[in-house]
């Protein structure tokens, strides 16, 4: 679905998302889209519906990693697909965290998929799609100058955080979150100094998530391995949440 055009002035447009100007100086509205896209954005599609459901999950998540003192770009969702956000500067890395095998690792290391790991581990890659986003060290970012070595620890410290907290969540409703993808940006308090937070969002889109009795996948990957009933899986995530009525209410206004 195409949005409304309610705002004029175009700040980015990225796979899933679309960031407009806010009336408010230091603000973005951030859109959720129905695209979809996979392998570096070689496979291309859309999932009717996933805006607005990953709009109200990452809501839900960016609200109470608040509570538990992570500071984030989230001020308020503005109505089924948009989101307030504090206007960030966004570090050229993706966080990535593991708590069982899957994906790139699996391929990378030869291990099984679904095996639990000694430890989780932390990832980074550069984002830069020309580049595949490869996976860089704590070495090259550093040396490179990607993150200072106090954003880096923060972020390793919040990262370590957010998946203590993600993963009781998940596992209350059934879920094992098998790992997930954020992102970070440098915020302007009001005293001028800079200050690290979570942006861009949480959702299915960035989390591998799979059922605990079954393996169902719930996530992206349905969407990635050709599996079907791509939405079917993200309002089941959004259902054991307790979401869907929020989603339902919201979805009133399409």
């Amino acid at each position: 679905m195409a949005p409304k055009k309610t705002h004029k002035n175009k700040i980015y447009e990225g796979k899933a998302k679309i960031l407009y100007a806010a009336p408010e100086a230091g603000h973005l509205v951030q859109y959720f889209k129905d695209d979809a896209t996979a392998f570096n954005n070689q496979k291309k599609g859309v999932i009717a519906g996933k805006g607005v459901i990953n709009n109200i999950i990452s809501e839900f998540f960016m609200l109470r990693l608040a509570e538990i003192g992570i500071p984030t770009h989230f001020i308020k969702r503005l109505n089924m697909r948009e989101q307030l956000v504090h206007r960030v500067e966004i570090i050229k890395l993706e966080v990535i965290i593991r708590n069982l095998a899957a994906g790139s690792l699996v391929k990378r290391l030869g291990i099984k998929e679904g095996d639990r790991l000694p430890r989780n581990i932390i990832e980074f890659c550069l984002k830069d799609d020309a580049l595949g986003d490869p996976l860089v060290s704590e070495e090259h970012i550093l040396t490179f100058g990607w993150a200072t070595p106090d954003e880096l620890e923060q972020m390793v410290v919040y990262a370590g955080r957010i998946n203590d907290f993600m993963q009781g969540v998940f596992a209350a409703i059934g879920i094992y979150l098998v790992d997930f993808k954020i992102e970070f940006g440098r915020m302007e308090t009001k005293d001028g100094q800079l200050m690290l937070v979570l942006a861009d969002e949480i959702s299915p889109d960035s989390c591998r998530l799979w059922d605990m009795k079954s393996g169902k996948k719930l996530d992206k990957d349905r969407f990635r391995l050709d599996l079907g009933a791509v939405s079917d899986a993200y309002n089941e995530v959004a259902n054991r949440l307790g979401l869907l009525p929020a989603i339902s209410e919201t979805k009133k206004e399409e």
